[in-house]
């Protein structure tokens, strides 16, 4: 008889037959979740709309909100654009902007292919940062058929006053270096790339505290990255800004190992970011991925969708308590059983139903909050590097183990105080544009956040956001038992 899946999907550990392995749970749980969204997305047609949030009382309120009296609003933005911020929602709006050349593991999926990741970090920026968002997917190809940053770049630039900060997102390497740093230093609102940045600074803020538990120190530890995309080449540089040495670095991309005799890095201009890691990481030039995993303390992937590219006797050649970072979507390089099984102190992944989900779920929200509070300029890598600090910090706080090193998405705190903290990052970096308390950042972003979620307990509380059924749980729960 197939177990019933509860409406919050709190007990899918335990709602495939007893006989399984600890595998087939695992493919089981990756399978569910996949015909689980194909399924709830096509009920809902999608995760967001848009809802007034200013009332009609009475018939001329038309004539408030629109035309005549609105001629207001425009000659007043006309003679000063910073009050856009004040009479529009632009200040607490962001464009979650996309090209889709590198969604999650599936690689190029098309402009509107990214449109369910884009709903999704609009969805989970109201819900947890209390910010507005809207998708953006874009088409990048030039007249030739090749993915041209600059169409990107113009596009961005061109939209920008409509909204207080840009969120990058799922833009193949090596144009997403180029698109972000240039535009972080064109545009007059901040401009963040959530896959690098944002990755980078979650994984910053877990192995902050794995460090702690395991007694070491970030300067002392030796890392090894599998990967060297956009995630993990902003994880070394925010590592190395936070006190990691770069010489005890070691990253692999698909050709190999990265140092200062890769030729073919040096001679291509448009990956500069893995370039200068080449000059500053792996001095002793180590090859082999194998030789780079023995005895040491940090293994950091972000590479491709496992769970057979990390070898379980790689795990076991690592140091004592050692920490292993598996964060490949949507299945991470090796299970995290696997991993334990073979010698690892602390497992992350990237997902919510593993233990310690390093994601940048738990960043942007906050992070993009914090800066659109002070109307920032641009996010530094010192306001990301607070972020990871504030992250870890309150975990610390509430206590922290070995399977639980992070906050978690359902801390609406966590979000409140990263928000603040960023926040007063952005006021001492001189970036800025209105600098106010912290209790003020605080408040503001409590109250924020608290809105966006009663509103959205209350539409489900009202029928206006009706329960997925449960037969149709259940129908994709029994496809998925037969399956595996």
């Amino acid at each position: 008889m197939t177990k019933q899946i509860d409406l919050d999907l709190g007990n899918l550990d335990k709602v495939f037959p007893e006989n399984f392995t600890q595998e087939q749970v695992a493919k089981a749980k990756t399978l569910l979740l996949k015909k689980l969204a194909a399924e709830t997305h096509k009920f809902y047609g999608g995760k967001i709309q848009t809802v007034p949030k200013a009332p009609v009382l009475g018939f001329n309120w038309f004539n408030v909100w629109y035309t005549p009296g609105v001629s207001k609003i425009s000659t007043s933005i006309r003679d000063n654009n910073d009050v856009s911020y004040e009479l529009s929602n632009r200040g607490n709006l962001v464009a979650v902007v996309s090209d889709s050349t590198r969604v999650l593991g599936d690689g190029d999926c098309t402009p509107p292919g990214g449109l369910g990741v884009m709903e999704g970090k609009a969805f989970l920026m109201k819900y947890l940062g209390g910010v507005d968002a809207i998708a953006l997917c874009v088409d990048s190809k030039d007249e030739n058929g090749n993915n041209d940053p600059e169409r990107i770049i113009q596009f961005v630039k061109m939209a920008q006053h409509s909204f207080g900060a840009i969120n990058l997102e799922d833009i193949s390497q090596p144009n997403c270096y180029k698109v972000l740093d240039t535009l972080r230093e064109e545009c007059i609102i901040p401009v963040w790339h959530d896959d690098a940045q944002g990755t980078a600074c979650v994984t910053l803020a877990g192995l902050i505290n794995a460090l702690k538990l395991a007694d070491k120190k970030m300067e002392d530890v030796t890392i090894t990255m599998l990967g060297a995309g956009a995630s993990n080449t902003t994880i070394a540089r925010l590592l190395i800004a936070d006190g990691a040495d770069p010489e005890k670095i070691i990253l692999f991309d698909t050709k190999g190992a990265l140092h200062s005799d890769r030729e073919d890095l040096k001679a291509d201009p448009r990956f500069y970011r893995k370039w200068e890691l080449c000059e500053s990481t792996n001095p002793k030039k180590v090859l082999d991925f194998g030789e780079a995993m023995k005895n040491v303390d940090v293994l950091i992937a972000l590479s491709k969708p496992g769970p057979d590219v990390i070898k379980p006797e790689w795990i076991s050649s690592m140091g004592d308590k050692s920490i292993v970072f598996a964060c490949a979507n949507p299945v991470p390089e090796i299970y995290p059983y696997a991993a334990k099984e073979a010698g690892a102190f602390i497992v992350a992944t990237g997902r919510g139903d593993f233990p310690n989900q390093v994601n940048n779920s738990l960043g942007f929200p906050g992070i993009l909050k914090g800066a659109l509070m002070v109307r920032a300029k641009k996010i530094t890598d010192d306001m990301a590097i607070t972020a990871a600090h504030s992250l870890a910090n309150f975990a610390e706080k509430r206590g922290i183990t070995p399977d639980d090193i992070i906050s978690t998405m359902d801390e609406t705190d966590v979000f409140i105080e990263e928000a603040a903290d960023v926040a007063m990052q952005a006021i001492k970096d001189g970036v800025a544009r209105v600098p106010i308390s912290r209790e003020e950042a605080h408040n503001i972003a409590k109250n924020d956040i608290s809105y966006a979620r009663s509103m959205t307990h209350e539409l489900v509380d009202k029928g206006f956001i009706k329960a997925p059924p449960q037969e149709l749980l259940q129908k994709v729960l029994a496809e998925v038992i037969k399956e595996v």
